[in-house]
């Protein structure tokens, strides 16, 4: 029998034993106050690179080997809160991406009424729209709409067509119609980091109809991390947030796994990423979510799948925190 040490040790070694994600047991949401999620979801994306559906298995193998404590935060958020991993979304119609939408919405409902905390590893960006069609609005948001931080390097609020090659609830919509449904106020929301892929010169417009407030990477390499984490805090203020992080936001040559990479453009670097995540620390996080890697196209040292696996730590780390204050 190996001493508390010992198991220390083995539980660090990704190598070993059932691939939870971080360890947590695997367990329904009832009675915890973070539920870990996978969304092995890839249709929404409407293009060839499809292998994000491969994320959550990705993360689950390498996520044992991250930090157990937030050294900054000065917690252990594994013993500040009860933590369980519920598993991942199924998806028995995986390529019918309005019916995977729904399965999501349904799924994370469960988990609103649980009372728990979702934090969710993806999948493409569609998951948020459906992520949210559960959340906004509920129980865990206090009936309000939510307030999005996000990180991402696209708007994905595409209202130029109704469906992007073929997907309607898409990677490229959520942004909108959730606006539309009254799930996110936009106007309390903050969009950080936007530096492509244009394709017409009003590329930008639509987030600016709907009242997003925008800070693109340009505008960011201006103003500097601790401007933009100033207004982040004003916006978003007293209401429900909900973090979704698109991986792509992050430098290509930090995060070389993912879908629509963005050359020509520096991307964040990780400390000034995990900055502008904390300009949400101590505010009512309600759930967040890390999205669009690409396992097949990672380095051998799985470097995209550690870095979501370390989004993913930061965000639990606030939520634990909020916990162990309350």
């Amino acid at each position: 029998m190996a001493d508390r040490y010992e198991q220390s040790m083995m539980d660090n070694l990704y190598w070993w034993g059932v691939p939870t994600l971080f360890r947590c047991p695997n367990t329904g949401p009832e009675g915890q106050d973070i539920a870990l999620a996978g969304v092995p979801h890839s249709a929404g994306n409407g293009t060839t690179e499809r292998d994000q559906h491969l994320g959550p298995r990705a993360l689950r193998h390498v996520s044992a080997v991250q930090r157990r404590v937030h050294s900054l935060f000065q917690i252990d958020p594994w013993s500040s809160a009860r933590i369980a991993d519920v598993g991942d979304v199924p998806f028995p119609r995986a390529n019918d991406n309005e019916d995977c939408i729904e399965r999501i919405t349904a799924f994370y409902r469960d988990i609103d009424a649980a009372g728990a905390r979702p934090v969710s590893v993806g999948g493409d960006h569609s998951i948020t729209g459906g992520i949210v069609q559960a959340l906004g609005r509920g129980e865990l948001a206090g009936g309000q709409p939510v307030s999005f931080l996000h990180l991402d390097a696209h708007t994905d609020v595409f209202t130029k067509v109704a469906h992007f090659l073929g997907a309607k609830k898409s990677a490229a919509h959520w942004g909108a119609y959730l606006a539309d449904q009254g799930q996110v106020d936009p106007t309390r929301s903050m969009q950080i980091g936007l530096r492509g892929h244009p394709r017409s010169l009003d590329w930008l417009q639509p987030s600016y109809d709907y009242g997003y407030n925008i800070v693109t990477m340009r505008e960011f390499r201006q103003r500097g991390l601790a401007d933009v984490v100033a207004q982040t805090r004003e916006v978003l203020g007293d209401r429900p947030v909900y973090i979704t992080f698109d991986l792509d936001c992050l430098d290509p040559t930090i995060a070389p796994g993912v879908s629509n990479l963005e050359p020509g453009e520096k991307g964040f670097d990780i400390d000034e990423a995990v900055g502008i995540l904390h300009a949400a620390r101590g505010l009512n996080i309600v759930g967040g979510d890390v999205v669009c890697m690409m396992p097949t196209k990672d380095s051998p040292n799985n470097i995209t799948a550690l870095t979501a696996a370390a989004v993913m730590f930061e965000m639990i780390s606030m939520i634990a925190e909020n916990v162990a204050r309350a």
